[in-house]
């Protein structure tokens, strides 16, 4: 799953905000964010303010597929 449909879900479970809402609380214009979500192409700069602006916290972590270790 990418990050554009997690951001989908997390705007139905925050009282189902639409994307413009979403933009206005980030900071960013409506037309932008709707770019971002039809290319699913967020910098992690992004994606903390979205979550921030949703009501969650954004975690990004590099996991080794061979060991499970987290780095």
């Amino acid at each position: 799953m990418g990050s554009a449909e997690k951001i989908r879900i997390m705007r139905v479970k925050n009282n189902n905000i639409s994307e413009r809402d979403l933009a206005l609380r980030m900071g960013d214009t409506p037309q932008n964010l709707n770019n971002k979500m039809k290319r699913n192409d967020f910098k992690e700069s992004e994606l903390q303010r979205i979550a921030e602006a949703l009501g969650y916290t954004c975690v990004i972590k590099f996991v080794d597929n061979n060991t499970g270790e987290e780095i």
